[in-house]
């Protein structure tokens, strides 16, 4: 897959980044140089729908892009390692004699910079560091005044003001990303292309809840013909919304549908989860008729249990909401308003019990929905086998899991048929 890379940074930075970039077949590098707030609207705004990944050149850019906040792509940024600061702390014992306490330093923080020299055997203090992104003429005052004083004798900044500096008689050193940065940055980029990719090939089941009552015909038109004709056209609608989807349907009751999907497709038809999709606006059907949740998942039944958990969420939100039930148990809603919440649907209980153990929010809503449907709490290994359809091995590990911390009981044996061990009988503490 080629990536579309958008370079953020000042232009000398952008250089050095695109030259390391060259040896990347699979990557398009788009460089876009920005020092303020005001560049990334002028610059960024208009190709931001057609870029990947972002990679910002240092800390600095990477600070102002994340102030800005206009952009919901991934953004990277290559951080400024000791390799990055050794090559210019030697040139500059070298050609100026100065020592590490002698230099005002910018674009790195005084710890990163404390444990670069520890690295070295130095253990000398540094007092002039201006770590916080600000701007480049208080930059150049800050650096002028440490030298002014005689505080200092050089500087070394990862900004594009070593000219300024330089005029002022101050000797100047330029940090600049290094390739192994670069190289680490883009092995975290196709990591993460990877992982989003996995992601949008999650199953994804949209349960939607359709009322013919509410599509805004007169009195007179609620008939119960009429309304079975609202509902057929409606499922033709939808037919043609699941092709858009790429999903298969099935209706599971009367106004009721379940569309199975991929969450990819489901995300790109609701921009990221955050508006509702349209699913027909030819026969002016009114928003409050259509409730809908969506449920992501690893499986089709962790997808529809999330699913109906999304649903029961639009419905205490009003007729006509939508809201999506994620594999993490965040639901987000209302799609479409402007103020949406995000909270967890993992219960404190369920929470605390997944902190004690290895065993998964899944598998812990499994145990929780088994133990509801058999209306007790007592289970033995093969009994759990069977209702999660698992190995009796996997169903020891997990009661053997919860017995060790004091989350069931084995409180009696049952004698196999055949011959064997006795079968421990546990009662589940969830």
């Amino acid at each position: 897959m080629s990536i579309l890379l958008g370079l953020l940074g000042p232009s000398d930075s952008i250089d050095v980044v695109q030259h390391y970039l060259k040896k990347y077949n699979d990557i398009t590098s788009i460089p876009i140089e920005c020092l303020t707030e005001e560049d990334l609207n002028q610059h960024v705004l208009p190709k931001k729908n057609d870029i990947t990944m972002w990679l910002c050149t240092g800390p600095i850019t990477y600070d102002i892009v994340q102030r800005w906040g206009k952009i919901s792509d991934p953004i990277f940024y290559i951080p400024f390692h000791g390799s990055a600061i050794y090559s210019l702390l030697l040139q500059l014992s070298h050609e100026h004699h100065v020592k590490v306490n002698e230099i005002s330093y910018d674009a790195i923080s005084h710890d990163e910079l404390k444990q670069v020299l520890q690295e070295t055997g130095i253990n000398e203090s540094i007092q002039y560091v201006e770590s916080e992104t600000i701007e480049l003429q208080q930059l150049i005052d800050f650096h002028y005044l440490c030298y002014e004083k005689g505080f200092t004798k050089a500087a070394i900044t990862g900004h594009p003001i070593q000219a300024q500096l330089e005029q002022l008689g101050i000797a100047a050193y330029r940090m600049f990303p290094k390739e192994n940065s670069v190289d680490s940055v883009i092995n975290e980029i196709r990591r993460m292309i990877e992982m989003l990719q996995f992601k949008k090939a999650q199953i994804a089941v949209q349960i939607i809840e359709y009322d013919a009552a509410l599509v805004g015909l007169p009195n007179t038109a609620f008939t119960t013909d009429k309304l079975y004709e609202i509902e057929l056209e409606f499922t033709k609608k939808l037919r043609t919304y699941t092709k858009k989807v790429q999903g298969s349907i099935l209706t599971i009751g009367p106004g009721r549908y379940a569309i199975f999907s991929t969450r990819g497709f489901l995300q790109d038809i609701t921009h990221n989860f955050t508006r509702k999709a349209e699913i027909d606006s030819s026969i002016g059907l009114k928003e409050e008729s259509k409730t809908c949740g969506i449920g992501i998942g690893h499986s089709a039944y962790e997808a529809e249990i999330n699913a109906w958990n999304a649903l029961l969420q639009s419905r205490e939100w009003g007729k006509g909401s939508w809201a999506v039930c994620f594999d993490d148990k965040r639901i987000t809603g209302p799609l479409g308003k402007e103020e949406q919440l995000t909270y967890s649907y993992i219960s404190d209980e369920i929470h605390a019990i997944k902190e004690k153990t290895s065993l998964s929010v899944t598998t812990l809503h499994k145990l929780k929905s088994i133990m509801k449907k058999r209306l007790k709490e007592e289970i033995s290994a093969s009994e759990l086998a069977q209702y999660m359809q698992i190995t009796p091995r996997s169903a020891r590990r997990i009661l053997n899991e919860l017995e060790e911390n004091r989350l069931a009981l084995v409180v009696a044996e049952e004698s196999p048929r055949t011959t064997g061990r006795p079968r421990k009988v546990y009662k589940l503490l969830l």
